[in-house]
């Protein structure tokens, strides 16, 4: 099982939904980098549930615990584990169907791949995995901010049938955390909560999207062949929970484009590098990034368990009905947005640290 993420700045994620904890180990992180507990626990706290009606109703502190590389607020250039536990686990919520396999859940393919799967919730495959990719995510954006002035920021741009109108180049942190959905614009935020109560009503869920925006990304990073910086991003948000597409730039809109209407035309910069007139590229050309604004977007699909009577099968392959039980988010779009920034942070830091060790070889 692949539980590792990066090449020079490296994640392995460890832990079940419902076991005792759930973590990281990150590997790779320079010394004598400040960071406090404080700036990990303020991006879980963002994920964490149970944060309003819109969210899962599992009550989790999230508290994180650093056990290792960290000494007298700053990295030791060691292995970093950080630790979370799990208090409000209810694991008999899936006893009932422990023998079933769930619509659109990864229980048949797990059992079908390794013979044995933990039924309490989602096991591996569970979002709360992702505590540990937001922990290291927190340490990503510090180095990342502190090397660079690198910003990342992530916002709900659609749930289900309602789309937001928003000028990326103007959007700022505190708009999107004072709306309960994490989306800036304040009258598709009125929309979207309308929506979500209605399906958490009714015991469904709906989808969406997630636009991020990543700013004075400096030119070079990435590669132009199999570690593309855009492959390696779409890498990272695929492997989120539930993300289903990924767009960069134009995205799918580029084929109804003209190359006359599509190209980035380069002009003069005032910091004496070349400038693209238009971002069509999403930042990166070649593979590369070319120090425009990176701007992406990932779809997540609605979430797999409601509470409505769906039909299923069991291990002996009879046909079953199932009703689910559990606490879910009705939409996870809202905390969905600190994962999609976290690992985007993690591909950059990784990504930064590769081109700091070429550029120290070709100095040589």
């Amino acid at each position: 099982m692949s539980n590792s993420f990066g090449h020079t700045f490296r994640v392995t994620t460890f832990g079940e939904s419902h076991g005792g904890g759930v973590g990281v180990v990150i590997d790779g992180c320079p010394p004598r980098l400040p960071i406090s507990i404080e700036e990990i626990q303020h991006a879980l706290d963002r994920r964490r549930p149970g944060q309003s009606r819109l969210t899962t109703p599992r009550q989790e502190a999230d508290l994180a615990e650093i056990l290792s590389g960290v000494f007298e607020g700053h990295t030791l250039g060691s292995s970093i584990a950080i630790l979370v536990r799990n208090t409000d686990a209810r694991s008999s919520a899936y006893a009932d169907f422990k023998d079933i396999f769930r619509p659109s859940h990864a229980d048949y393919t797990t059992e079908a791949k390794y013979g044995i799967r933990n039924w309490q919730g989602g096991g591996r495959a569970s979002a709360r995995e992702t505590i540990g990719r937001v922990a290291a995510g927190a340490i990503a954006r510090k180095f990342l901010h502190t090397v660079a002035g690198i910003e990342v920021i992530a916002w709900v741009s659609q749930v289900h049938d309602v789309h937001a109108r928003i000028d990326t180049a103007q959007v700022h942190p505190d708009q999107i955390e004072a709306s309960l959905v994490r989306c800036p614009d304040r009258e598709a935020t009125q929309k979207m909560v309308e929506r979500i109560d209605q399906a958490r009503e009714a015991g469904d869920s709906l989808g969406g999207v997630v636009e991020c925006v990543v700013r004075n990304v400096p030119p070079g990073l990435g590669d132009p062949v199999f570690d593309k910086l855009e492959a390696t991003l779409a890498h990272a948000m695929l492997s989120i929970p539930a993300s289903k597409g990924f767009e960069i730039g134009s995205g799918f809109s580029c084929a109804t484009l003209k190359g006359s209407e599509h190209n980035d035309p380069f002009v003069p910069g005032s910091d004496g590098r070349p400038h693209t007139k238009t971002n069509y590229s999403g930042g990166i050309q070649g593979g590369i990034s070319n120090g425009e604004p990176i701007t992406l977007r990932v779809a997540f699909k609605p979430t797999a368990t409601i509470r409505q009577k769906q039909i299923s099968v069991d291990r002996q392959g009879r046909a079953v009905e199932l009703e689910a039980q559990g606490r879910h988010d009705p939409c996870v779009l809202p905390r969905a947005v600190p994962i999609v920034e976290a690992m985007a942070c993690l591909v950059l830091a990784d990504h930064w640290l590769r081109q700091r060790s070429l550029d120290v070889l070709s100095k040589q």
